[in-house]
C-alpha cells in the first residue's frame, strides 16, 4: 500500500496518507484566546484534509488536547459550530502541557480519503 507524506519539515510531516486513511500532525491555532486558537487550527485542519483528498465529514476520530481543561468550553463552543453535525467524529479530549506556553489546544485527526 502507497505512503504519501505532506509538508515534511525535518521532524514530521503535516499529514501521512496510508491507503484510503489519512493521519494529521497535531494541529495548534495561533492567536489570543481558546477561540482564536481553536478557529485557527481547525482552519489548518480542514486546508490539510482539502490537501489530501478529505473534507471534515470524513473525520474518523478527533483526539483534543487542552493547556488547561478551564477552556473546554470556549474550545466546545467553537468546535461544535464546526463539525458537521451530520458526520460527527469519535472524539476525546484531555489535558496536556502542549508544545510551548502560548498553545492552548492542539487537534488530531483521523480521517477517511474521498
Amino acid at each position: 500500500m502507497t505512503i504519501t507524506r505532506y509538508e515534511p519539515d525535518g521532524r514530521k510531516c503535516q499529514a501521512v496518507v496510508h491507503g484510503d486513511t489519512i493521519y494529521l500532525a497535531g494541529q495548534i491555532g495561533e492567536g489570543d484566546g481558546i477561540a482564536e486558537q481553536t478557529r485557527n487550527a481547525l482552519a489548518e485542519v480542514e486546508r490539510l484534509l482539502a490537501l489530501t483528498g478529505g473534507t471534515k465529514s470524513d473525520i474518523l476520530s478527533v483526539t483534543v488536547w487542552l493547556a488547561d481543561m478551564d477552556d473546554f468550553d470556549g474550545m466546545n463552543a467553537v468546535y461544535d459550530a464546526w463539525v458537521d453535525p451530520n458526520n460527527q467524529p469519535t472524539r476525546a479530549c484531555g489535558e496536556s502541557r502542549l508544545g510551548a506556553p502560548e498553545f492552548l489546544v492542539e487537534f488530531m485527526v483521523i480521517a477517511a480519503k474521498r
